[in-house]
């Protein structure tokens, strides 16, 4: 008896938890829309891994790549971490531009980084992910681990699938991002799973900054 008993309370305090947390997100949400629905900037989101170190070629250039789409007059996006984030967020900083951070809580996650000037605090993946499509024209995905794929992935199928309005999607350094253009051609195109027309409809390579710049003006208009 006493086994169910304690099974039933287990059950009501799963159900009260589950329950409370659709507040905890609506909360989230709520907080996520004011604090960007007062930035009136058109912003590019700017991925990475946060495991470069300052002073490495990919920290230096996501660095010159904010620094200078916010000179042209675009905010700047970033997961407000560490590696290509704080190079994000310090490029749009010293530039005296707008520079936002969508930090997430993880465990064993640095803080966030010291230049963002706009900061939304998330504990949900899905939510954040949800703001870098809502507020971003554009995406600039820096080399990266699974988590950069998976902001590259989810903004490539929104798009593919027009559930969202198409925007640019660049791809920085080419050698990095080689092999998995070569499987997204010669796999996936030649077995029919993917059309080769919705790569070149979406994505785009840069090498330097300035082509990145360059390619983000013609198509993102202030």
């Amino acid at each position: 008896m006493f086994e169910l008993q304690q099974n039933i309370v287990d059950d009501l305090q799963s159900l009260t938890t589950e329950s409370w947390r659709t507040f905890r997100i609506m909360a989230e949400l709520v907080q996520g829309l004011e604090e960007l629905n007062a930035i009136k900037k058109s912003c590019i989101s700017i991925f990475g891994s946060a495991r470069c170190k300052p002073g490495s070629k990919e920290y230096q250039d996501a660095e010159q790549i904010a620094n200078h789409l916010a000179q042209a007059g675009y905010g700047i996006i970033s997961g407000g971490g560490p590696g290509i984030m704080e190079a994000a967020n310090k490029g749009a900083s010293d530039a005296g531009g707008v520079s936002v951070g969508l930090h997430i809580h993880l465990p064993h996650e640095q803080g966030c980084n010291e230049y963002v000037k706009t900061r939304c605090n998330f504990r949900y993946f899905f939510l954040r992910k949800l703001m870098f499509v809502k507020y971003s024209m554009a995406y600039v995905v820096m080399p990266g681990g699974m988590g950069t794929i998976d902001e590259l992935s989810e903004a490539f199928v929104l798009a593919q699938t027009r559930r969202i309005r198409p925007f640019p999607i660049v791809l920085y350094d080419s050698t990095y991002w080689k092999g998995f253009s070569d499987w997204l051609r010669g796999t996936m195109v030649e077995r029919g799973f993917i059309d080769a027309s919705e790569i070149d409809r979406l994505v785009s390579h840069c090498d330097t900054p300035e082509e990145v710049v360059a390619h983000i003006s013609k198509i993102v208009i202030l």
